[in-house]
């Protein structure tokens, strides 16, 4: 009869345990990567990742280090880190049982009148009762079918997001310094061409001036020349809207003062010359980049989230015991009599919950497919982004060649118009015609090079970043 009773009290657990099966299985595959870049081969390779950044420039170094050591927007990301791994912590020691101890003092008073008369003649009791009490307890949820292993492997793999978070956060600052650090030079070399092309003008200005005094030209050919330099003017003063953005950009990403960022920009930076960018295999991406990464570890987040929720659908199995002291006057409390304890063994698991559990099935198998098809997005992504840097620094290297060849051609022709202006073999608007086709010439030239060179920073960005190039920022 015994057993009979066991079975039938067992049998629905059982049986539970046996309708569940594992976690549904969710394909997977990795992406087909292709076997090259295609446009890699329009650009001269042969250089390194880190040459890609200015690393030669002071201005570049000192911000980049200021915004390493106290960007919010990294300290927030290291604060993620730390937050996963204390997750990660309390995820594993929810393995480990748990043990408590308690005291305390309980104080009762019983009204006599409750039990009417059906207490026996000359039975009596204390109505006021002082009980005090210690105890040690102890808990452990064994684990049998992994729910609290698979919570862990996720919390863990929250880590290695966070921490390939906080490497693409690292990347996004130094790319952006690099790129603004870029910009305020071009702007200073776009500064120096205006101001070469005003000074011309204005020189042209002063011969007509001359010329028309001396009544060998006629006044119009004056105030077309100061037209041209008012021209030069405006565009000079245009710059300043652009310094003035870039500085704000400069302090938002490095959390300096304004004063602070103006006189690291102030220091004389050296040439930099257009360097080949490296050869790069669609792998070597996969690999390197930190989004990609993140992507990978919440896809294993969301994997082992889904077999701890296909779990819940097994037995749990909860052991606790207790041990402790119990007396009702202080000086009874560490008498043999007063030893209490107790020890339990429980199991529960779910019998008709009409579809709760398969509903918590479905979403986590849901979550998964999402992960999965992030992390394909961050691949193809990556991919797409190497494509573009790849081609962009193609086309912009041309450009910036053009444009240098332009300047030298104009400027030439600019000298040459003025010279027979001057020898009398040739009339003003020859020279003015000649001159304005010059002006902004070197002011193309520097944009173009400026271009290009936030072109190889856009290439490091999209290959990941390089160790080197982060070491030399740190140091």
């Amino acid at each position: 009869m015994t057993r009979l009773k066991v079975l039938a009290i067992f049998s629905p657990v059982v049986l539970t345990a046996c309708v569940g099966g594992p976690a549904p299985d969710i394909a997977t595959p990795p992406p087909d990567l292709p076997s090259a870049f295609a446009t890699i081969d329009r650009v001269a390779t042969g250089g390194k990742v880190e040459t890609l950044l200015p690393l030669n420039d002071p201005a570049f170094i000192v911000l980049s280090d200021a915004a390493v050591d106290g960007a919010p927007t990294l300290l927030e990301a290291v604060a993620r880190i730390e937050q996963a791994r204390a997750n990660a912590e309390r995820a594993g020691a929810e393995r480990l049982p748990a043990i408590g101890a308690d005291a305390g003092v309980t104080a009762t008073r019983t009204n006599p009148a409750q039990f009417s008369n059906s207490l026996p003649p000359n039975i009596t009791f204390d109505t006021e009762r002082v009980a005090y009490a210690a105890n040690l307890t102890a808990r452990w949820d064994p684990d049998l079918f992994g729910v609290l292993r698979a919570q862990e492997r996720a919390a863990i793999a929250r880590i290695g997001a966070a921490e390939a978070g906080a490497v693409a956060v690292r990347l996004a600052l130094i790319g952006e310094i690099a790129a603004s650090v870029i910009d305020w030079r071009t702007l200073n070399a776009r500064a120096e061409a205006l101001q070469d092309d005003l000074d011309a003008a204005n020189a042209i200005a002063r011969l007509a001036g001359v010329r028309e005094e001396a009544g060998l030209s006629a006044g119009f050919d004056r105030v077309r020349a100061e037209a041209a330099a008012a021209a030069s003017r405006t565009r000079l003063a245009a710059l300043e809207s652009e310094r003035s953005r870039l500085l704000g950009r400069l302090v938002t990403l490095t959390a300096l003062p304004a004063q602070q960022v103006l006189s690291v920009l102030d220091e004389i930076a050296p040439a930099n010359a257009l360097t080949d960018p490296p050869t790069a295999v669609p792998s070597l991406v996969l690999v390197n980049r930190p989004d990609i990464a993140r992507a990978e570890a919440e896809l294993a987040a969301s994997d082992a989230e889904l077999a701890a929720t296909a779990r819940t659908r097994f037995p749990r199995l909860d052991l606790s015991a207790a041990i402790g002291l119990l007396a009702f006057s202080p000086g009874d409390l560490f008498d043999e009599d007063s030893i209490v304890g107790s020890l339990a063994a429980g199991i529960a698991a779910p019998l008709f919950d009409f579809g709760r559990i398969e509903a918590e099935i479905d979403a986590a198998a849901a979550g998964k497919r999402i992960a999965f098809q992030n992390y394909r997005d961050a691949v193809f992504t990556a991919l797409g982004d190497v494509e573009a840097a790849y081609g962009l620094i193609a086309a912009a290297d041309r450009e910036a060649h053009a444009a240098v060849e332009e300047r030298e051609q104009t400027e030439r022709a600019a000298r040459l118009a003025d010279t027979r202006y001057r020898a009398g073999l040739s009339d003003f608007l020859t020279v003015l015609e000649a001159r304005r086709s010059a002006d902004a010439s070197g002011e193309r030239a520097a944009a173009a090079f400026g271009r290009a060179r936030r072109a190889r920073v856009l290439l490091w960005q999209a290959l990941g970043g390089s160790v080197e190039p982060e070491e030399a920022v740190v140091n």
